[in-house]
């Protein structure tokens, strides 16, 4: 039954393990690099929150969101001075680092720094790029499309296991519904644990609503919570959570941001859902 399937651990570090029954894990960190002094210290922050609750923590933010609704929108610092400033956090924090690649030739480079690729929701069944981070030896987060049935993210396992590489975690960020929004069907935890991988969730995408606030992404942050706690409870292997200091102030997905001083309270009510069902699982 999808309901009890534990997938075999995907290994980020020689001491951090996703997936297989290892602790819950946290991705976190800006949607964007704004600036080298700013992801420093965020990540700090969020080392210090999630270390004091028990989590592992992979450091998250992207040298380029080349998706973005609008021309105008911010970007990033762009390839090599966003691995720069992510080869810094890695080095100085002793964190693992995660970033978006959105072509080919990005792979590569990205994977010199990067402990985990992640392929954006909109390319997910990019197999030229698929294959190029995959062929890196890398762990490959992909990101689940919102136009995708859980069940068809099986072609993507098969493109990424095709070059050896066993590596691949998927993320559930929501499914289109309608103009304007997105809906979590927590049917698709288990399901795409049924492929055999370690599942994230991704819990502020999955609020987020494209092309909402007309030339840039709206989103419905008091929703956070609430589905992260859910995921939890159905049973996930890592959690998502772009989180901001000041989310009013931040460059990119401002709308859908955890605020910093939020994510303690999260991760306590996360842990213990997460040991609840567990044992759950465990006894069923």
């Amino acid at each position: 039954m999808p309901g009890i399937v534990v997938p075999e651990a995907v290994a980020i570090t020689d001491s951090l393990r996703i997936g297989g029954g290892a602790p819950l894990a946290l991705i976190a960190g800006p949607c964007a690099i704004e600036s080298e002094a700013h992801c420093l210290s965020l990540a700090e922050r969020i080392q210090q929150v999630a270390s004091e609750r028990g989590f592992p923590f992979i450091f998250k933010a992207s040298f380029d969101k080349a998706n973005r609704t609008s021309l105008r929108s911010y970007r990033g610092p762009g390839l090599e001075k966003g691995l720069q400033i992510l080869a810094r956090v890695r080095r100085e924090l002793g964190v693992p680092v995660l970033s978006d690649v959105h072509e080919p030739a990005q792979a590569a480079p990205a994977a010199e720094v990067l402990d985990i690729l992640q392929i954006p929701a909109f390319l997910c069944r990019q197999t030229d790029l698929l294959l190029a981070a995959a062929s890196t030896g890398r762990t490959i987060n992909v990101k689940k499309g919102q136009f995708l049935a859980p069940g068809d993210a099986r072609a993507i396992v098969e493109k990424v296991r095709s070059t050896g590489n066993q590596k691949i975690m998927l993320t559930e960020r929501g499914t289109t519904f309608g103009y304007h929004d997105l809906v979590v069907d927590m049917r698709a935890l288990p399901l795409l644990r049924a492929l055999g991988t370690p599942v994230v969730f991704d819990a502020t995408h999955s609020v987020q609503q494209p092309g909402g606030a007309g030339d840039k992404s709206g989103g419905a942050p008091e929703f956070i919570e609430p589905l992260a706690r859910a995921a939890a409870a159905v049973g996930i292997d890592a959690l998502f959570v772009e989180v901001h200091d000041d989310p009013s102030r931040a460059l990119s997905d401002a709308a859908s941001a955890l605020p910093l001083g939020r994510l303690a309270a999260l991760l306590e009510s996360i842990r213990t859902i997460d040991g609840a069902a567990r044992k759950a699982a465990g006894a069923s």
